[in-house]
């Protein structure tokens, strides 16, 4: 297989986001290739100059760097492990920007520097239509060679490239942490939402309101990071002791009003233990240290 590049950049899944990555290199002036299993998904792509061609093997062999877009790591290691593919990566640097697990990202380096690639973990933190933008973040991880080279070009994709050093897992850890975070904050908003709606209050004022007040708790969130990561839990923004009271105030008036209390008796739980454990006049943030300690039950076990 000739390992002469006919094209900068090699966009490997076609789906919203892969028509969106191949959209924005088409609009940068790249020379884009293009695998997809359908092919008639790249049809405006190819009238617009982009090659498709037939197999993975093809398509990575073609350009310097390859991006794998697919499902998840499961869609991109079959992918990546069909007939030819080994013998492509030579040389080659593939940025998987699906979503998986951190022995995935392990399990893919392993295997493309194996094979004398160059590979980058990455996750994408937009939907199609905010990529290309000034502030699109995307995680990446990997070595740092590595993403030196592919920093130009993924600033073509998200002008808010997030690189979390070598620990090739990184991106993927923290695309989990920040997901967390997100399903987090919204099972606490639709608590939130029944606490309004069965008081008969506006659900939709409601939500206009956590709009407003999201940037502000966006920040004390960056501060109770930076105390954890620091380990002095003295009081700086909010002490604990607030939070006591008012969680165990939402659980009460939760259960007099019949809704669903498992959110409120969740962080009530964490937070009764904090208190026992003498925490309630440290920073909110020393809440950590209950969640750091090994559950009831797996502590029973061992």
């Amino acid at each position: 297989m000739s390992k002469t590049n006919t094209s900068d950049v090699t966009i490997i899944g076609l789906g919203p986001m892969g028509l969106t990555l191949a959209d924005l290199m088409l609009k940068a002036g790249k020379r884009v290739t293009l695998w997809n299993r359908s092919t008639d998904k790249a049809k405006d792509l190819v009238a617009r100059g982009a090659t498709l061609v037939r197999t993975p093997a093809v398509a990575i062999a073609a350009s310097p760097v390859s991006l794998v877009i697919l499902f998840d790591y499961a869609a991109a290691d079959a992918v990546l492990r069909s007939d030819g593919v080994a013998a492509a990566l030579q040389g080659r640097l593939v940025a998987n920007l699906g979503t998986g697990s951190p022995e995935d990202a392990r399990a893919a380096q392993a295997y493309i520097e194996k094979n004398g690639g160059r590979y980058l973990d990455g996750a994408i933190q937009a939907a199609p239509s905010q990529m290309g933008q000034a502030d699109t973040p995307m995680l990446v991880s990997g070595r740092q060679d590595v993403y030196a080279q592919a920093e130009p070009m993924l600033k073509l994709l998200a002008g808010n490239p997030i690189y979390l050093g070598e620990k090739v897992e990184a991106a993927a850890v923290m695309d989990l942490s920040t997901l967390s975070y997100v399903y987090g904050a919204y099972a606490g908003f639709l608590h939130g939402a029944r606490l309004a709606e069965a008081s008969g209050v506006s659900t939709k004022t409601y939500g206009e309101i956590v709009n407003r007040i999201s940037p502000s708790f966006g920040a004390f969130f960056q501060h109770e990071g930076g105390v954890i990561q620091s380990g002095d839990f003295t009081i700086t923004e909010s002490p604990m002791r607030i939070s006591v009271s008012a969680v165990d105030r939402i659980l009460k008036v939760s259960e007099a009003l019949g809704i669903n209390t498992e959110v409120p008796v969740l962080v009530n739980d964490w937070l009764v233990q904090a208190d026992r454990a003498g925490y309630a006049d440290e920073e909110l943030a020393a809440l950590i240290k209950v969640l750091r300690a090994r559950p009831a039950a797996a502590a029973n076990a061992a």
